[in-house]
C-alpha cells in the first residue's frame, strides 16, 4: 500500500530539499561520475518554490517522513531549482505548449513502489484538467526507464549544463495527453 499523497505545502520545503538531496547522493552514482553527482546534488535538488505555491508539487510521506516528491509547472521552466531565465516565469499557453514535469524525487528505500508513478499519474490529470494537451520533461539518466513505463517518448539525448560549468547525460522526453498529437492545434 502506498503512503498517502498530498500536495506539498511552505512548512515541507526543508524536508522536501533534504529528501532531493539524499535522493541524489544514494541514486545518481549508478548513472555519474563523482563529480557529476557532487554538483547534482547542488543544482538539481534545488526545489523551485513556485510548484509548491502554483499548487503542483506533491509528497508522499510516511511516519512524518517525506518519502518522494514531484511535480508539474505551467510555467516555461523545464527543469532545475529555482527560475534562472527571463522566461522561466512565463505562462505556458495550455492548447500550444506542454506543462512540465518537474523535480521528481524518492528516497532510496522507497524506490521502484510505484511513488513516482502516482505523482505522475496525478500530475497527469491536474494538467489535462488545466487544458494541456501535452507534458514535456528533462529526464536525468536514472529517471529514463520511470518516464518511458509513465508513457513518455524519448525526443533526443541532452546535455544538462549545470551552473558550475558540469555537464550530465539527459533526455528531452514527451507525452501526449488526452489522445491530442503533439501540436496538434485542434
Amino acid at each position: 500500500m502506498l503512503p498517502p499523497q498530498r500536495k506539498a505545502v511552505d512548512a515541507d520545503i526543508p524536508s522536501i530539499a533534504a529528501l532531493m538531496r539524499r535522493s541524489v547522493l544514494d541514486l545518481f552514482p549508478a548513472f555519474y561520475d563523482d563529480r557529476q553527482v557532487a554538483s547534482a546534488a547542488v543544482h538539481i535538488a534545488a526545489l523551485d518554490r513556485d510548484l509548491v505555491h502554483d499548487g503542483t508539487y506533491y509528497v508522499h510521506e510516511h511516519d512524518g517522513e517525506l518519502v518522494a516528491c514531484g511535480g508539474w509547472s505551467r510555467r516555461d521552466k523545464l527543469y532545475a531549482g529555482p527560475a534562472a531565465n527571463p522566461d522561466d516565469d512565463r505562462l505556458l499557453d495550455p492548447a500550444s505548449e506542454p506543462a512540465r514535469i518537474r523535480a521528481m524525487f524518492v528516497r532510496q528505500d522507497w524506490t521502484r513502489r510505484g511513488l513516482a508513478r502516482a505523482i505522475i499519474d496525478t500530475c497527469t490529470a491536474a494538467a489535462s484538467a488545466a487544458g494541456f494537451r501535452s507534458l514535456a520533461l528533462m529526464a536525468t539518466l536514472p529517471g529514463v526507464a520511470l518516464y518511458r513505463a509513465a508513457g513518455f517518448a524519448e525526443v533526443e539525448a541532452a546535455t544538462i549544463h549545470l551552473p558550475d560549468g558540469v555537464a550530465l547525460g539527459g533526455v528531452s522526453m514527451t507525452r501526449t495527453l488526452g489522445g491530442f498529437p503533439i501540436g496538434d492545434d485542434g
